[in-house]
């Protein structure tokens, strides 16, 4: 998942980072509540971190705006006030689960991922994800969706793509790629990874983003994030 973490610890936030880091999602940090905000406000998240105490804003105003402008994103809200009280108020500011510090790092795991497989699920029940503004990957079907329009993906493509959003905007080489959607099959050559992003790309050339996938020279791929219009 691509992850927005909003705490000012300066021991706890790159902490959670690398938790986050080791169950192969992909987190920025963001020390101060208005910096927090610009990137939720100028990016596109599975999830977001929020502590409550801030230097600057507090948590839960910053949820309640962008709550009142319509983001649903998930949220987790981090804090040390943890009255029945203090809960609610987080709760009803808009927060979809509420974790006391301190807190064991298999919780907060936990919650993530609870709070990401919810993220994943449309309003009709059906298993769906966000790739870009207005196409949907309907995971149920393997397919990219944009309207009416479908977009069948192979079995393989699919596999490639969900491995590409698990780790969106974080480069990937071709070697981690091919670990990971073909394993350990045997006699599997890394222009393989080439090929099927070529396949991908004209996927996402039909749906009309065709700039979604990016090369990174010498390198790998990257799935690059989207910029929610303002």
């Amino acid at each position: 998942m691509h992850i927005l973490l909003i705490e000012d610890d300066a021991r706890l936030g790159p902490l959670i980072v690398r938790l986050l880091a080791g169950e192969q999602h992909t987190t920025e940090l963001a020390a101060t509540g208005a910096d927090g905000m610009l990137r939720w406000q100028s990016g596109t998240w599975d999830l977001v971190l929020l502590d409550r105490m801030l230097p600057d804003l507090e948590g839960s105003s910053i949820l309640r705006e962008m709550r009142h402008a319509g983001d649903t994103t998930p949220v987790l809200m981090l804090t040390a006030l943890g009255t029945v009280d203090d809960r609610v108020e987080g709760l009803d500011a808009g927060a979809d689960d509420y974790l006391t510090k301190p807190f064991a790092a298999s919780e907060l795991l936990a919650r993530v991922r609870a709070l990401g497989r919810r993220g994943e699920m449309s309003l009709n029940g059906e298993a769906t994800r966000e790739i870009a503004p207005g196409l949907i990957l309907d995971e149920a079907r393997h397919a990219l969706k944009k309207g009416e329009q479908v977009i069948d993906l192979s079995a393989r493509e699919y596999a490639l793509l969900a491995y590409l959003l698990r780790n969106r905007d974080a480069v990937l080489t071709r070697q981690q790629i091919l670990d990971e959607v073909w394993g350990s099959e045997p006699d599997v050559y890394s222009n393989v990874v080439d090929l099927y992003v070529h396949y991908l790309r004209n996927k996402f050339e039909e749906a009309g983003h065709a700039d979604l996938l990016k090369t990174v020279r010498g390198v790998g791929y990257r799935l690059s994030e989207m910029k929610r219009k303002k």
